[in-house]
């Protein structure tokens, strides 16, 4: 499915060389697909040789040879990180990040600005980049508040985060959200405050996602927020780790993926915030929806307490977006959590 431009030309050519960083990653894996779906070429950033295996396999047999390659960037907090990377490609989409979840901010934010930084910093370097893509999430806007009614908009940054992350220790388990939703504030507020100060060649968008679901490309990459529906389906229950998750809104990862396209192409989106939120929900609903696609698993029932999320937000842009590629607009909760089946 192509992309409809209304007529006008791509901000980056179709055929041209994209840099994904992350690549092998639940949603950097997407954003090359869907990228290479459109008709471009893709060098994806891998952190060793044996990761990109997978990956430069599913491409190539999906795609053919030459439309995927790979590099290796072992630390992208390392000064010059991503230069040669940079080199030859037309756009950038910065997806990798710290997923660790430590609770100490020292161990996860500066490296996580550091990379942000670096991957900009390359860019400006090279005249051919005119659009950058920082992948970020809906934890730099608002953490999610079980039960409270407050309004999201593409304004807002997550400082309540920040200062609970930086606050004095202990550095708790239960700080680690704070940490993670920190280090995407930052790094995205750092790299506006690079295009501002610096003025580089390339237009900047930021895609904000909340929890994604859907299809896993391979059952070699870690699944993260994928290997929620995985599990359930698999054993029946809803485990400790992912019942601990805030109700919140879902996206699907693909949609997420199809936002990056449209932030790298489309010459009518420019310094956006993209809000990747399609509709919300908490884990019963995705108890009920596996129980109705597949009533012979003997899925659990509903878990009590769970609460909802009650926010508010606009996300007609990012829908109007995906009609471009011939969707309905976003992904349906239950499209979402059958495609992350996988069978």
């Amino acid at each position: 499915m192509g992309y409809d431009l209304q007529g006008k030309s791509p901000a980056i050519p179709f055929g041209s060389l994209v840099l994904v960083t992350g690549v092998t990653g639940y949603i950097g894996s997407h954003v090359a697909d869907q990228l290479l779906q459109v008709g471009y070429r893709v060098r994806g950033t891998v952190r060793d040789e044996a990761k990109a295996q997978w990956v430069n396999e599913l491409f190539t047999k999906k795609y053919g040879e030459g439309k995927l390659e790979t590099v290796i960037v072992k630390d992208m907090g390392a000064k010059g990180a991503f230069d040669e990377a940079c080199e030859g490609v037309a756009g950038v989409a910065h997806v990798a990040s710290d997923l660790s979840f430590s609770p100490n901010p020292h161990d996860v934010i500066p490296g996580v600005i550091a990379g942000a930084v670096n991957a900009a910093s390359a860019a400006a370097k090279y005249p051919s980049i005119k659009r950058f893509v920082f992948t970020s999430s809906s934890a730099a806007a608002a953490t999610a508040k079980p039960n409270v009614e407050f309004t999201i908009t593409a304004d807002d940054w997550n400082e309540e985060a920040v200062e609970k992350a930086w606050a004095p220790p202990p550095y708790t388990a239960d700080r680690a959200l704070a940490v993670y939703s920190a280090s995407k504030t930052q790094a995205e507020q750092e790299l506006w405050k690079f295009v501002k100060d610096q003025k580089p060649g390339f237009v900047m968008n930021a895609v904000l996602p909340n929890f994604n679901m859907g299809t896993v490309l391979s059952d070699k990459q870690s699944a993260s927020t994928g290997a929620a529906v995985k599990s359930v389906y698999a054993t029946g229950k809803l485990d400790d780790f992912w019942a601990a998750f805030p109700p919140q809104w879902v996206v699907d990862v693909q949609d997420t993926a199809r936002l990056h396209v449209a932030a790298l192409m489309d010459p009518e989106v420019e310094s956006q915030r993209i809000l990747a939120f399609a509709e919300p929900f908490n884990f019963n609903d995705v108890l009920g929806c596996l129980r109705k696609l597949y009533p012979e698993k003997g899925i659990q029932g509903d878990i009590e307490g769970l609460g909802r999320d009650l926010s508010k937000l606009d996300n007609s842009p990012g829908a109007k977006l995906l009609r471009k590629f011939g969707r309905k607009g976003w992904a349906s909760l239950e499209e979402s959590v059958r495609d992350n089946v996988g069978e």
